[in-house]
C-alpha cells in the first residue's frame, strides 16, 4: 500500500529554472510515483506541471508566508482529513509550522535538507549566520527523520549539530536518467552549429546562476586563472559560459570572445550543453552543499574537473575517474587536468548511476520512513 505524504516548499518549484528548484521538482515526481504526495507550495507555482502529484498552492508571497500561522489550521485539516502520516520539511525554515503540525497530527516529521543553511549564508558573509545556526539546529533535533544531501551535510549534523545519528540519512540530489545517454555525439554537433565551433575544438562548458557569488566568483577564476593557462598550451577549444546574472560590468563577456570564451546566458536546454560539452569545469571555492550541476554534467556523460570544496558531496568512489578533484586556487593543475581528460576519454561508469538516478533515490527515502 502507497504511503500518504504531504510536503511543504517555500517557493517555486515549478517551472523549475535553478538546480535547486530542479532537485524539489524531481524528487516529488518520483516520490509521487511511489506514493501518494501532496505540495502545498506558493501561488507562483504551475500546478498543471506536477503530474505525479497534487500541488496546493496555498503559501503566499514574500516573507510573510514564514510568518502565515493559517497555514497550520488550513494544512493540519487537511492532513488529519487525508490519512497522511508523514510530513516533510523541504528546507528547516518552516519548522515551527512542522513543529506545530507533528504534534497536532501526530505524525512523522521529516526535514529534507540541501545543504547546512547557516554555514552557506556565513560563507558569503551573512552577518545573522548565528540566529539561523540555533533554529537550524532546533528544527534539525525535532525533526524525526532527516534527509541529508550528502555524508559529508551528514557528518556535520551529527558531529557539529548534535543531532542523533539515527535518525540522519543520505538522500542525495539524482538524474531522470539511469544511464549513459546515446545521443552526445549529435547534441555536440547541435552545439557547435550554434556556436560556430569547430570539429577539431574542444567544448568546454561552465554553468551556473552568475548572480550567485561563488558562481560569479568562478567565472572570474575561469577568466583570470584558468583560460590563460589554456590557451598558452595551444589546446584548441571553445570554453561556453551559461547562465543568466551576469553583472553588466563583464558586458556579456564580449572583450574574451578572442580569447575562445562564449557567453551563451541562459539557455533553454541545458541538457544539450552538459551532453555536448568534453569536460565541464567547477571551480567553485566557496557556498554549501552538493554542487547538482556538477552531478547533472556526470550524468550526461561528461568529464568533471573540480575544486575540491566545488566537489564536497558527490560520491567520488561511484564517480570513478569521470570526476576529477584538484585543490582548490591549484589553477595551473586544473588546467592541466583539462588537457589531459581530453586526451584519455572514458564513459561514467554505472556505479554512478545506481547512486543518482531519482528512481532508487525515491524508494531509498521511503524505506527511510518508519511504519
Amino acid at each position: 500500500m502507497k504511503k500518504n505524504i504531504a510536503s511543504i516548499v517555500s517557493y517555486q518549484i515549478l517551472p523549475y529554472a535553478t538546480g535547486g528548484q530542479k532537485s524539489i521538482a524531481q524528487f516529488n515526481e518520483y516520490l509521487g510515483q511511489r506514493s501518494n504526495l501532496t505540495v502545498f507550495s506558493t501561488r507562483n507555482n504551475n500546478v498543471t506541471l506536477a503530474n505525479q502529484y497534487t500541488l496546493l498552492p496555498w503559501l503566499k508571497s514574500g516573507l510573510i508566508k514564514f510568518f502565515q500561522l493559517s497555514l497550520f489550521f488550513r494544512i493540519s485539516a487537511y492532513i488529519k482529513s487525508n490519512g497522511i502520516k508523514y510530513f516533510i520539511l523541504e528546507h528547516p525554515y518552516m519548522g515551527w509550522l512542522g513543529w506545530l503540525i507533528k504534534h497536532a497530527c501526530n505524525i512523522t516529521l521529516i526535514v529534507h535538507t540541501h545543504n547546512i543553511e547557516y554555514v552557506r549564508f556565513k560563507s558569503v558573509g551573512k552577518p545573522w549566520w548565528p540566529i539561523l545556526m540555533w533554529y537550524e539546529r532546533w528544527v534539525l533535533n525535532m525533526a524525526d527523520v532527516v534527509f541529508c544531501i550528502s555524508e559529508e551535510d551528514r557528518q556535520f549534523m551529527i558531529h557539529k549539530l548534535s543531532v542523533n545519528e539515527s535518525k540522519c540519512q543520505v538522500i542525495t540530489f539524482g538524474l531522470p536518467i539511469s544511464s549513459v545517454p546515446v545521443d552526445k555525439k549529435a547534441c555536440a554537433d547541435e552545439v557547435r552549429k550554434l556556436h560556430q565551433i569547430n570539429q577539431e575544438e574542444a567544448i568546454i562548458l561552465f554553468n551556473g546562476q552568475l548572480s550567485y557569488g561563488p558562481n560569479l566568483n568562478a567565472v572570474k577564476d575561469i577568466l583570470n586563472n584558468i583560460n590563460p593557462i589554456l590557451l598558452n598550451s595551444g589546446l584548441l577549444y571553445k570554453l561556453i559560459i551559461c547562465g543568466k546574472g551576469l553583472p553588466d560590468e563583464l558586458n556579456s563577456l564580449k572583450d574574451y570572445a578572442d580569447k575562445n570564451i562564449i557567453y551563451a546566458g541562459l539557455v533553454p536546454d541545458i541538457e544539450l550543453y552538459f551532453k555536448a560539452a568534453d569536460i565541464f569545469i567547477n571551480p567553485i571555492l566557496s557556498g554549501g552543499g552538493i554542487k547538482t550541476k556538477l552531478v547533472e554534467a556526470l550524468g550526461y556523460n561528461t568529464t568533471v574537473i573540480s575544486a575540491k570544496t566545488g566537489a564536497i558531496g558527490c560520491d567520488k568512489e561511484a564517480s570513478g575517474d569521470k570526476l576529477v578533484v584538484i585543490q582548490d586556487n591549484d589553477w595551473l593543475a586544473f588546467a592541466k587536468a583539462i588537457i589531459d581528460k581530453l586526451q584519455l576519454p572514458i564513459e561514467t561508469p554505472a556505479s554512478f548511476y545506481a547512486k543518482y538516478y531519482w528512481g532508487n533515490i525515491a524508494q531509498k527515502a521511503l524505506d527511510c520512513l518508519p511504519n
